[in-house]
């Protein structure tokens, strides 16, 4: 596959080696193909590692299918994708409650992913998992579209450099904002949940804003620093106001778990635009 980047103008200028190694995350292997199969190119001419690329220039680099490894999926349904935003590297779906971000066996067939790949086929094009929502949440999803992008999106989540908002609807009424900040750890007597657990529990930060409160409910924003597994439902029963619809962290019958994620913000990897990306029609 072939794949043409422009830089940025303000682009600083740098040996191309530096920007494929510690800019776009090339695997060493793969630095090595295409260095070998000259398979890299500046302003649609063969180019050497050392030489020095600027803003403006366009680089073209020529993936073989064997340089990077791929887990074949099984295809789901293309029609039930709900495409937010897509450009040649990035694919950001907003996800349905009810259905999981990913299959957890070989043969399931009916998450998103497997949607996103029969989606993808017929541009001879392939997802792959940047973060996840948990089945009963729904809202916005980003993924790859190819691997060359995948390590430096996986470099922007671990470095906050994606943001985050979801909604939610909580029991009870919420009087002021608040920023929670407690260690999140397993169930040890039930393995689909999680529990707060001040000693062993991985640290965990969510920031709630109120958006409206009602006499039994309350609507908030919440943005977190951290990614733990049911972070916000967790973090939110731990104050006394579960999400509402939650089938774990509380008892009250509701069609379906008030928990939504709602907006996307990052900067382009390859272009620098900034992208915000809003999952509508959101809760409220």
């Amino acid at each position: 596959m072939e794949y043409t980047m422009t830089l940025p103008e303000n682009h600083p200028p740098m040996p191309l080696r530096e920007l494929l190694e510690q800019e776009w995350l090339v695997p060493r292997k793969v630095r090595h193909f295409l260095r070998t199969r000259k398979n890299v190119a500046v302003n649609q001419q063969p180019a050497m590692f050392h030489q020095e690329v600027r803003g403006g220039d366009q680089i073209t680099l020529i993936i073989e299918d064997s340089d990077y490894s791929y887990q074949p999926i099984q295809l789901g349904q293309a029609d039930k994708v709900d495409v937010l935003f897509e450009d040649e590297h990035l694919l950001v779906l907003n996800k349905p409650a009810g259905v999981k971000t990913h299959p957890n066996q070989p043969l399931e067939a009916d998450t998103l992913l497997n949607d996103a790949a029969a989606y993808l086929a017929p541009k001879q094009q392939q997802p792959y998992v940047v973060h996840r929502l948990d089945k009963e949440t729904s809202g916005v999803v980003l993924f790859a579209k190819n691997p060359l992008v995948l390590p430096i999106l996986g470099r922007m989540l671990e470095n906050k450099q994606i943001f985050r908002r979801y909604q939610a609807t909580v029991w009870g009424k919420l009087t002021q904002d608040q920023t929670i900040a407690k260690k999140i750890g397993r169930d040890r007597h039930d393995r689909r949940k999680r529990i707060i657990d001040p000693r062993n529990g991985q640290s965990a930060v969510t920031h709630v804003t109120i958006a409206h409160a009602q006499q039994k409910t309350t609507d908030v924003y919440c943005v977190l620093d951290t990614g733990r597994t049911h972070q916000i439902r967790v973090h939110l029963a731990s104050i006394g106001h579960p999400v509402v619809g939650d089938p774990l962290y509380q008892n009250k019958p509701a069609p379906r778990l008030l928990l939504h994620g709602y907006e996307l913000h990052l900067e382009h990897p390859f272009t620098k635009e900034q992208l915000v990306i809003i999952a509508q029609p959101g809760l409220w």
